[in-house]
């Protein structure tokens, strides 16, 4: 029988999946820690469910690899919104 913990890395590998989530958006949605969310699809669940695993494993391959250019675009709006702000 499967415990509470390998159900939520199930769970969370599935949601990551269907809705391309980062570890931090699947976090906040689950109401866990990103520590949680990547020991859980990152260890826990290889050995649950492999396949589900590798596929996680793929988004959050993508998300990675796109983290700097959403850092620099939220930068970019950050900026934007303060020079905004100071016009007025």
């Amino acid at each position: 029988m499967k415990g509470i913990v390998e159900e939520r890395a199930i769970e969370l590998g599935e949601y990551i999946i269907e809705s391309k989530a980062t570890v931090r958006k699947a976090a906040k949605k689950f109401g866990v820690s990103k520590s949680t969310v990547h020991k859980d699809v990152a260890e826990r669940l290889k050995y649950v469910d492999p396949q589900l695993y590798k596929r996680v494993k793929t988004v959050l391959e993508i998300n990675k690899a796109q983290r700097h250019i959403r850092g620099g675009l939220a930068t970019k709006q950050k900026y934007s919104a303060e020079r905004l702000t100071a016009r007025k």
